[in-house]
């Protein structure tokens, strides 16, 4: 199996050399500029655990590009986070926050940790020492993490907390924190809602039925808010996985006491219709909206989707070999840069009320985030008809475009 970073540089090479980026650029090297990140920062952070052991964590944070703004990223914690995977992200990030025009370039970062080994308080000490070892490397106008894998609000407060110990001007340093500490209305639920926008919009440009049945792998943050965001609209929700297994119902799952279940339990097994967490891959569905980890469709598992159309809510979900296979079966992909952006820019609304001072209703959020994510799917969607191209190739040359630009109109840095 290919690595993430390998398939988001092979993306920009292949969108690179559709648009002709090194004519438009001669001698400005711009593939290599836009490909390889500015800063990567690798550390190990040593904790002492309740027990009295130690215990040492490996931390990245991998700057890409701040051409268009601050760098800007999430946090993850997962015991398979390593450095290709941060470096894959962060270069998606350029791309997203270019694509739907936010003013910030690309980071991520990430620990090598199950949370689920860690009490509380331990976490929390993790945590804070992630943050107080990137003090000189955030800040609100140079790096702003938010939540990612496995963090959320909390974990965000933890950073904030952390970093105003020690510098003025703290509260936009990161995004997706509490509303008490100025975190913004709609961010905890922006990027499932956001997925489930985009799922809507691409099912009004195809000819499927018109009770479409959706299958979800993964049920953490964004894929409980694309079944709940999805479930009020009256869709039906076949099939859904978690890393405890998968259920399944062709009726239709009842999605509020599915979401009670699992925010009871910490876990979807044990709910009626349960299977195996596999399984989740052939379970017949017309829609299918993955959420979970990178590369979790990959050749060896592609071909048992039915699905016609799969809109990426986790970020590179679907390999490259994966989508040749998908691609010959006339599946139709709305990319992760597209349809997982509403959390981006959602934070990008938290940072600037942030700096405001003034912070808007829920209803505002709401509707600036569907006009940004409605105007990107339609230029990636004119694009990508215009040329002949995948949504996805579309998005790539789109964002190569935004970014190679402001390169350029910066000069050499």
């Amino acid at each position: 199996m290919t690595d993430p970073f390998h398939d988001v540089v092979d993306q920009i090479q292949r969108a690179a050399a559709y648009i002709k980026l090194e004519e438009k650029y001669p001698n400005g090297n711009m593939r290599e500029r836009i490909t390889i990140s500015n800063k990567i920062i690798r550390f190990k952070a040593i904790i002492s655990m309740n027990d009295g052991s130690i215990n040492v964590f490996q931390c990245y944070r991998v700057q890409h590009s701040d051409t268009l703004g601050p760098y800007k990223g999430g946090t993850r914690l997962h015991p398979t986070v390593n450095m290709d995977e941060v470096k894959a992200l962060a270069t998606l990030m350029t791309l997203k926050t270019a694509l739907v025009e936010v003013p910030f370039g690309g980071g991520k970062g990430g620990i090598c940790v199950d949370p689920k080994d860690l009490t509380d308080s331990e976490l929390e000490r993790l945590i804070r020492k992630y943050t107080y070892r990137l003090l000189n490397d955030i800040g609100p106008n140079v790096d702003i993490p938010a939540p990612d894998v496995n963090t959320g609000p909390r974990e965000m407060a933890w950073i904030y907390d952390e970093y105003r110990k020690y510098r003025e001007d703290a509260k936009a340093v990161v995004t997706g924190k509490p509303i008490e500490l100025g975190g913004s209305l709609g961010r905890v639920e922006a990027t499932g809602f956001g997925v489930g926008k985009a799922l809507l919009y691409a099912l009004k440009d195809m000819d499927i039925s018109k009770n479409p049945s959706v299958s979800i792998q993964g049920f953490g943050n964004v894929g409980i808010h694309v079944a709940i965001w999805l479930y009020g609209k009256g869709l039906k929700i076949v099939a859904v996985s978690d890393s405890s297994g998968c259920v399944e119902n062709r009726k239709g799952l009842d999605i509020n006491d599915l979401v009670k279940h699992k925010r009871k339990t910490g876990k979807i097994s044990g709910f009626k219709g349960g299977r195996s967490r596999a399984d989740i891959m052939s379970c017949k569905a017309d829609i299918f909206v993955p959420c979970s980890l990178g590369h979790s469709v990959h050749k060896e598992n592609a071909g048992k989707l039915s699905a016609r159309l799969i809109v990426e809510g986790a970020n590179a979900p679907v390999s490259t070999d994966a989508e040749k296979i998908l691609e010959k079966k006339g599946v139709k992909i709305i990319p992760d840069m597209l349809a997982n952006s509403g959390g981006v820019i959602v934070s990008y609304f938290e940072w600037a009320q942030n700096r405001e001072g003034f912070y808007w209703d829920r209803a505002l959020v709401e509707e600036r985030m569907e006009k940004k994510l409605y105007n990107a799917y339609i230029k990636v969607k004119e694009y990508a008809k215009e040329h002949g191209l995948s949504m996805r190739k579309a998005a790539y040359c789109l964002a190569i475009e935004r970014v190679a630009n402001a390169t350029q109109a910066r000069g050499v840095q």
